[in-house]
């Protein structure tokens, strides 16, 4: 078992069985590898219920999170029928943050598979939900499950941008491809790779421009895309990706994405993120702007050393 990898699977309190459990056994069993599924529970009403005393309340929480153990052991018990080592576990907490990163610290996970929670715009500007704390602070790779053409992955699209003046993006894009090319193998799914260039996102003073229709008037705007062309091809070649799978198109990373993955039913898109500097058009904002709007999962990968 040590050699073996393990996932991580966390999962609702209230025992939902999400897309993201069929998601998590099928790369299970596809990869040989363990499961261990978690709930991190809490319930407002019964945490805070004041009707009763200190002693009733406890009995009435070690009751419930007995019963949530029961049932992920029930969830568990078809997926050892079919070879996959799965290992469930319950802790009561109220702010699973910190919990989740304790976990991955003492026990090192391939990667943590999640469903993804769809929370309201106006509340995502006002609260942080758990799903972007985990993009922020997470280490290991991060499975986001939104919703399943196919439990088992069939079509993969790696996102790179390998067109950037920091060399932990040159890392980072290597990455991408290694993590993309090995969740194809193990799915026996088919890889693209796209390279999604803004040039409305060019500064035009990081070219000696005083201003951005003083580029585009020039044959520099030519000379970028041509030179943007010949490092993707290298990246992809560098990894083996062949020609027919290599595509670079014009246009808003969020938006290429979202319509080249409605168009193709893709399954997976794996994506990168770097440290937040609070420009938009960086590898990790776009996929904090892209989570909720694609029409599929979503694979992070962080750089080695974050």
């Amino acid at each position: 078992m040590s050699d073996q990898s393990r996932f991580m699977l966390i999962v609702s309190p209230l025992m939902e069985h999400s897309p993201a459990f069929d998601r998590a056994a099928a790369l299970a069993k596809a990869s040989d590898a363990a499961l261990h599924i978690v709930a991190f529970d809490y319930l407002e009403g019964l945490a805070t219920a004041g009707m009763v005393n200190e002693q009733a309340l406890e009995q009435m929480r070690t009751g419930y999170v007995e019963r949530h153990r029961q049932w992920l052991e029930d969830q568990a018990r078809p997926l050892r029928k079919i070879g996959v080592h799965v290992t469930t576990e319950v802790v009561w907490v109220e702010r699973p943050l910190k919990e989740i990163l304790i976990h991955l610290r003492e026990q090192p996970m391939t990667v943590l598979i999640k469903a993804l929670e769809h929370e309201a715009l106006l509340s995502r500007l006002m609260f942080t939900p758990l799903d972007i704390h985990l993009l922020r602070e997470c280490q290991v790779p991060l499975h986001f499950v939104n919703r399943l053409h196919n439990v088992l992955p069939r079509r993969i699209v790696a996102a790179v941008d390998p067109f950037h003046c920091d060399d932990q993006y040159q890392a980072l894009n290597d990455r991408i491809l290694h993590e993309a090319a090995k969740l194809a193998s193990v799915c026996s799914a088919e890889l693209d790779v796209i390279y999604a260039h803004d040039l409305s996102s060019v500064s035009a003073d990081e070219f000696g421009f005083s201003n951005g229709s003083a580029f585009f008037s020039t044959t520099k705007a030519k000379t970028l895309f041509d030179a943007q062309a010949d490092t993707f091809r290298d990246l992809c070649e560098r990894n083996g990706i062949p020609s027919e799978r290599q595509h670079m198109i014009m246009g808003n990373p969020a938006k290429v994405l979202s319509s080249y993955a409605n168009a193709y039913e893709t399954d997976v898109i794996v994506m990168g993120r770097v440290g937040h500097r609070g420009i938009e058009r960086l590898i990790g904002s776009t996929v904090e702007h892209l989570l909720y709007k694609l029409p599929c999962s979503v694979w992070v990968v962080s750089p080695e050393v974050f």
